[in-house]
């Protein structure tokens, strides 16, 4: 049976390690909804380490100048508290930066979750004692912590991807990373600033910077098939009308592919209709904006490459359009990989940035980047000469941030070790080897590529759920069989195979991060899909799943 064991302090030696039933890392989305399930449902002992001073989690440290969310705020939120959602309104369709950060601080308060939550606080170690059955968790400050569960909320985008260029040390102008973006604000106004990257975070802070800065330098290796986000302030009528609408809005996330719905029908085949009709269809997506196009338009333009050719050419006489200088246009129009195999970005103002006097477009592929001077960049046909240099150029994806916290499971087996080749997961919720961790929205689950709000409940769902059904079976561990774990990444990748998106060098594949293994780490089967399989394994018992009972003497003991 799990303990009860809040507020006892366990002595090793001279330092007292404070044990809880669960200890979870990260404090956004995720850790604030498993606190909740956790403390408030389960009546568990939980802990949640934080390494910011405040909730947010990725929406905390992404702060960067234009930073939104690229799906509409109200589809973006939760859904387990109806009152919640009849209480906060959102000001615009797609919520920026601050206003989702101010919406999960009034969630924190809401439910009193802070006294829970550990800020400031960076978990270096977590190790697996196949003794106790217990995750011993070490922080940065040497705290000491145990738990019975160990779960990971940090998210997907955790951990930021900073490349290594020669001479980056010596750059004497200010250096900026996108994902660890200042608290104050940066004002580039008469200054020479460089952007390396065109990725969804660049294309959104690119046009602001534009604008404030005296030259902007925009350093591109891939472009990028980016759409408008035709964003708009939240009227009173539309905001009605979303709060008398939620739980149908809510049954018609599960319902689509990627948690979003559409107001009009997604058709069957890009390939069935004829031009005219096609280019309407794609006219009135792209007027909607946000993912419209991409997963709203046509279903086999992401599994048929002629299909998808009609979507791509669409976006690329877009671009073309937009952008006065046909040399120009050219560089920002993608051709060697399909449509919507990135995500795709959306934007506002983008192309017609590159119309501007003040911005320069450098092809990195056709004048590579040699070295960072003390000056600026040099490529390898000249020098560009910046005052402010801004890395905009992702995360290391799915298992950076996992990596990051030195993962150790049963014989201290680190999880770098057992991943060497891949992550290997079953569900994305769980691996073999690492006992009573879960890992919320993590690798080989739908994560990113469905409403990630959705995917976050449904998982925090699924584990408290697990941990009740242990509690009643008098269960002490739980385990990923490997068998099962091997079959789970089998599926996923054939699953992603029958798609167009293996095939374009994205984060998907961690193809961002040099020497990281290429494999495709999202579950494309779809939320519904997803969400029926992990509802069948636990109606079948938790099939796949190796459960320990509490020793003999040990019940009699907890009895």
């Amino acid at each position: 049976m799990i303990d009860r064991l809040q507020g006892q302090g366990v002595s090793t030696g001279t330092t007292a390690t404070e044990t809880y039933d669960v200890v979870v890392v990260g404090a956004g989305f995720a850790g604030l909804y498993m606190l909740h399930r956790l403390r408030d449902r389960l009546g568990l002992s939980a802990r949640v380490i934080e390494a910011a001073p405040e909730v947010g989690g990725t929406w905390y440290w992404n702060r960067y100048p234009g930073a939104r969310c690229d799906i509409p705020a109200h589809h973006y939120s939760y859904a387990f508290c109806p009152e919640l959602e009849q209480e906060w309104t959102w000001s615009e369709r797609f919520a920026a930066q601050p206003e989702i950060l101010e919406y999960l601080k009034h969630v924190a308060d809401r439910f009193d979750l802070r006294r829970d939550i550990q800020f400031n606080t960076r978990v270096t170690s977590a190790e697996f004692d196949d003794e106790a059955n217990q995750w011993v968790i070490g922080t940065a400050d040497g705290q000491m912590l145990r738990a019975q569960f160990f779960v990971s909320a940090v998210g997907c985008l955790a951990a930021a991807n900073i490349p290594e260029f020669e001479g980056s040390d010596e750059f004497a102008g200010e250096t900026y990373f996108t994902g660890q973006w200042p608290h104050d604000d940066v004002d580039f106004t008469g200054r020479r600033v460089g952007v390396i990257g065109t990725g969804a975070t660049a294309i959104q802070l690119i046009p602001i910077v534009a604008e404030q800065a005296r030259h902007l330098t925009v350093f591109q290796r891939t472009p990028n098939y980016a759409t408008p986000l035709q964003n708009r302030p939240m009227d009173e009528a539309t905001d009605r009308e979303i709060k008398a609408n939620y739980r149908n809005l809510r049954r018609k996330e599960w319902q689509s592919l990627v948690g979003q719905p559409y107001d009009h029908s997604v058709q069957p085949s890009a390939l069935a209709v004829s031009e005219e009709e096609r280019r309407q269809h794609y006219e009135q997506c792209w007027q909607e904006g946000g993912f419209a196009l991409w997963v709203g338009s046509y279903e086999d333009i992401l599994f048929d490459r002629e299909a998808n050719e009609t979507a791509a050419e669409f976006v690329r006489e877009k671009i073309r359009e937009r952008v006065d200088a046909p040399e120009i246009a050219e560089k920002l129009t993608p051709r060697d990989y399909p449509y919507g195999a990135k995500r795709q970005p959306c934007e506002t103002g983008y192309y017609e940035t590159f119309n501007r006097d003040n911005v320069t477009l450098v092809d990195v592929r056709e004048t590579p980047i040699r070295r960072v001077t003390p000056h600026g960049i040099a490529t390898s046909e000249r020098e560009h000469e910046l005052d402010c240099l801004i890395y905009a150029t992702g995360f290391d994806a799915f298992t950076g941030g996992l990596y990051r916290m030195n993962i150790r499971g049963r014989r201290g087996l680190r999880l770098e070790d057992h991943w060497q080749a891949g992550p290997r997961t079953y569900l994305g919720l769980a691996t073999h080897n690492f006992p009573n961790m879960f890992v919320i929205t993590g690798p080989l689950s739908p994560s990113v590529l469905f409403n990630m709000p959705r995917s976050i409940e449904q998982h925090c769902e699924w584990i408290s759920g697990c941990l009740a059904y242990m509690r009643e079976h008098g269960y002490v561990t739980i385990e990923a069989n490997p068998e099962p774990e091997a079959r789970w990444i089998e599926h996923t990748r054939e699953v992603a195979d029958q798609t167009l998106l293996p095939q374009a060098n994205s984060w998907y594949l961690g193809a961002n991060v040099p020497g990281k293994p290429r494999v495709f780490m999202v579950y494309l089967g779809g939320g519904a899909q997803y969400k029926s399989i992990c509802d069948e394994v636990v109606a079948n018992g938790y099939e796949g799943f190796t459960f320990t009972p509490v020793a003999p003497k040990a019940r009699a003991k907890a009895g």
